[in-house]
């Protein structure tokens, strides 16, 4: 029997590996997930993890970047394109609804999902961040309609950002307890009633 290679297969794509770490990440969460996990998933050994990746901190925390800029990146774009505050969130609540259940894909967001139960706290404070930042550049957009008179001046501006990051979370969950695109979709458009009532401005 040949010995065992230590070094990367000659065919070693670090990119689809990654890809397949983000993936594993986001099924399981962190915490969930072990070393051994993660050369079952690769495909290689745990001196090739390391010598590719760092250690398993290091690639979650490359898996955290990917995923912003493959997966988790539409609340952004649609911050950028669209005109106002509410079509901004009115898009992004639709479009969590697709893209947390997209076939062959885990659902949910790997942000909101991945750090749960995590005792690691550089990792529980790197996905809070992002998901306050999410929460506060809402906030900055409906400030902005504010000053720009589309929203009145007494908007409760951080509650409403923080009732659509609520709103975008709890859509996460749903979707990895079996919810389907439908309802997610119905949700989203729940939410957006809820932000048209005279109360959003309290």
């Amino acid at each position: 029997m040949a010995p065992p290679t230590r070094g990367r297969p000659r065919s070693f794509d670090r990119d689809a590996a990654l890809d397949k770490a983000l993936r594993l990440f986001w099924r399981q969460g962190y915490e969930a997930t072990s070393i051994s996990d993660l050369t079952g998933e690769l495909g290689i050994g745990a001196p090739s993890l390391y010598a590719a990746f760092g250690d398993k901190k290091q690639l979650f925390d490359e898996t955290v970047t990917a995923y912003g800029a493959r997966y988790g990146g539409f609340a952004a774009r649609a911050l950028a394109e669209e005109p106002t505050a509410r079509a901004a969130v009115a898009r992004t609540l639709r479009e969590a609804a697709i893209e947390y259940t997209i076939p062959g894909q885990p659902g949910g967001c790997m942000v909101i999902s991945a750090g749960i139960n995590t005792t690691n706290a550089e990792v529980a404070a790197r996905l809070e961040r992002m998901r306050n930042a999410n929460v506060d550049a809402f906030e900055q957009r409906i400030r902005a309609d504010m000053a720009a008179g589309t929203l009145p001046a007494q908007t409760n501006a951080a509650a409403l950002a923080r009732y659509v990051g609520t709103v975008m979370q709890g859509m996460s969950q749903s979707a990895r307890d079996g919810a389907d695109r439908a309802e997610l979709l119905t949700v989203a458009e729940l939410a957006l009633r809820a932000w048209d009532e005279p109360a959003a401005g309290g």
